[in-house]
C-alpha cells in the first residue's frame, strides 16, 4: 500500500513499495511554490547577469527569459527537484525506514513537465534497507559434526615444526636427486628446440614430490645430477588443473643448478626446548598441541552450530534484498579475489579469460551465498537490536584481558591500540554479535551427527 503524505501549500508525497526492497516515491509541488520559487531564481540572476546595453542588476526580466529561457528553466528545475528531495529526507517526521541507500542512487523514473501553471509532479525510485520479520529463533534442533582430536592429529602437528626446524644441507655433486630432496632448477618451454618466450624460470626452488610446480614434473627431475640438463615431453590430462596446458603436449627443458636435503631434527625434548624455552620436555609440547587444537575445534564446532541456527532461522524468514546491495557484496569479494591473488582489479578478469574463466560466471556463481551471508547479517543484526544486547565497560576490560592472554601484550597495550584504530565499536559489536550467539545455542538443542576429521572439518568450507 502506497505511503502517503500532505503538506498544504507545499510538497506531496506517496511512498509505493516495490520488489527487492525498492520504493517509488512520487512528489508533488503546489504550483504557487513552484511559481515562487522561480521568481526567487530569476531575481538571484538579474542581481549578477552583465548584458550590452544594460547596468549589472538591471537586466528586464523578460530579456533575461528570452535570451537564457531554457537554460535558466532547466537549471531552476534540478535545484528544485534536489531541495525538494532533500528536504523531505531530511524532515525528522520521514519514515526512517524508507530512506534511500547511501549507496543507491535515487533516480527519476521521466522528465517531469516544467509547466508554471500545473503543479510540479515527478517520481523517484529508489532502493532501501529489505523489511523483515524474523522467524523463531529459539526450539530449534541442528546437528553438528562428532570430531575428537587424535594421536594422528597431535603427531602431524609435530612432522611440521619438524619440518620448521629442519637444517638443510648441500648434497654431494654427483649425488642423484631423490624424492624430498630441495632442488634449485632453471626451465621454460620449448618449441622447435627454441625457447618460448614468457616461460622461462630461474632459479625456481621446490622440494621434489611437492608438485609445487606448474608442469608437475618432480618424478623426471629424480635421478638428476647439479649442472645436468634434461629436455622432458610431458602430455597432460584434460582436467590438469592449470587450463592452458589441458590435453596440451608440452616440451620442457630443466636444468638443475642446486641440490640440497632436508635433515629432521628428532622427536624428542631438545626439539621442544627449541621450539619454545617453556617446553621442558616432549610431553610438555604434545600437551600444548593438544590443548591449541582443541581450542580450534571448539571454535570450528561453534562457529558450524550458529551457521546451522541461523540456516534453520532463514527458512522461516523473508528477506527481499536490494540488487544494490548484492552487487556491493558481490564487488567486495571480487576485490578480496584479487587482493589474495596480488593482482590489480583491472587485470583480473583479463588474467581470468587467459586461464579460460569466463568473470561473470565466477562473480554469478558466488551470488547465492553471498545473499545467504547478507540475509543471516541481517538476522543477527535484527535481534541484537530486538533483545537490546549491549557492551558494557565490563565487557570491554575482560575483552582486553582476553586478547592479551593471547599476545604478548598487556590489557592496558590491548586496548590503547583499539583506542588509536578508533576500533572500539567494532568491538563492542563483536561482543554483543557473541552474546546472540551465545543465546543462540543456549535455547536451541545441538545433537552430534556423524563422527568426521579434524583436518577434514578445519578445511571444509561451510
Amino acid at each position: 500500500m502506497p505511503v502517503n503524505n500532505e503538506e498544504a501549500g507545499k510538497r506531496r508525497f506517496s511512498i509505493t513499495r516495490l520488489e527487492h526492497s525498492a520504493v517509488e516515491m512520487t512528489i508533488t509541488v503546489d504550483k504557487d511554490q513552484v511559481r515562487a520559487a522561480y521568481d526567487e531564481h530569476i531575481r538571484d540572476y538579474i542581481k549578477s547577469v552583465q548584458l550590452p546595453g544594460f547596468r549589472k542588476g538591471k537586466v528586464p526580466r523578460e530579456v533575461l527569459e528570452r535570451k537564457f529561457g531554457g537554460a535558466l528553466k532547466e537549471e531552476f528545475l534540478n535545484k528544485l527537484l534536489g531541495k525538494t528531495v532533500q528536504d523531505i529526507f531530511q524532515d525528522e517526521s520521514f519514515p526512517g525506514e524508507d530512506q534511500p541507500l547511501s549507496y543507491s542512487e535515487p533516480r527519476l523514473e521521466k522528465e517531469p513537465v516544467f509547466d508554471l501553471e500545473q503543479d510540479l509532479s515527478f517520481s523517484l525510485v529508489y532502493e532501501t534497507l529489505p523489511r523483515m520479520e524474523v522467524g523463531p529463533w529459539k526450539g530449534l534442533e541442528v546437528e553438528v559434526p562428532d570430531v575428537e582430536i587424535g594421536e594422528e592429529d597431535i603427531n602431524r602437528e609435530l612432522e611440521e615444526l619438524r619440518e620448521r626446524n629442519a637444517i638443510v644441507l648441500d648434497r654431494d655433486d654427483d649425488a642423484p636427486a631423490r624424492r624430498d630432496d630441495v632442488v634449485t632448477v632453471n626451465y621454460c618451454e620449448l618449441e622447435g628446440g627454441v625457447p618460448v618466450g614468457g616461460s622461462e624460470r630461474e632459479d625456481f626452488v621446490f622440494t621434489l614430490g611437492s608438485l609445487y610446480n606448474i608442469y608437475q614434473f618432480d618424478d623426471d627431475i629424480i635421478g638428476m645430477k647439479k649442472g645436468e640438463t634434461r629436455e622432458i615431453e610431458k602430455t597432460f590430462p584434460g582436467d590438469y588443473p592449470h587450463k592452458d596446458l589441458a590435453g596440451q603436449t608440452r616440451t620442457i627443458r630443466v636444468s638443475l643448478r642446486a641440490l640440497k636435503e632436508k635433515r629432521l631434527p628428532d622427536l624428542d625434548d631438545d626439539l621442544a626446548q627449541d621450539v619454545d624455552e617453556k617446553y621442558k620436555t616432549l610431553e610438555d609440547l604434545k600437551n600444548n598441541i593438544r590443548e591449541r587444537l582443541e581450542k580450534t575445534l571448539a571454535a570450528r564446532i561453534r562457529e558450524i552450530t550458529v551457521s546451522r541456527i541461523l540456516e534453520k532461522v532463514l527458512e522461516t524468514t523473508s528477506i527481499d534484498l536490494p540488487e544494490s546491495m548484492v552487487l556491493m557484496e558481490l564487488n567486495s569479494r571480487w576485490r578480496n579475489l584479487a587482493r589474495r591473488l596480488k593482482i590489480p582489479q583491472d587485470k583480473l578478469e583479463e588474467n581470468l579469460v587467459q586461464s579460460g574463466q569466463d568473470a561473470e560466471k565466477i562473480r554469478e556463481g558466488w551470488r547465492p551465498d553471498a545473499e545467504r551471508a547478507l540475509k543471516s547479517r541481517f538476522i543477527v543484526e535484527t535481534l541484537m537490536e530486538a533483545l537490546k544486547l549491549e557492551a558494557s565497560d565490563e565487557d570491554l576490560e575482560r575483552e582486553f584481558e582476553t586478547l592479551a592472554a593471547d599476545s604478548s601484550a598487556s590489557p592496558e597495550e590491548i586496548k590503547k591500540y583499539y583506542e588509536q584504530e578508533n576500533a572500539g565499536e567494532y568491538l563492542k559489536e563483536n561482543i554483543k554479535e557473541r552474546k546472540l550467539f551465545d543465546l543462540f545455542i543456549a535455547e536451541n538443542t545441538v545433537k552430534k551427527g556423524k563422527k568426521e576429521n579434524f583436518m577434514e572439518l578445519i578445511s571444509e568450507n561451510r
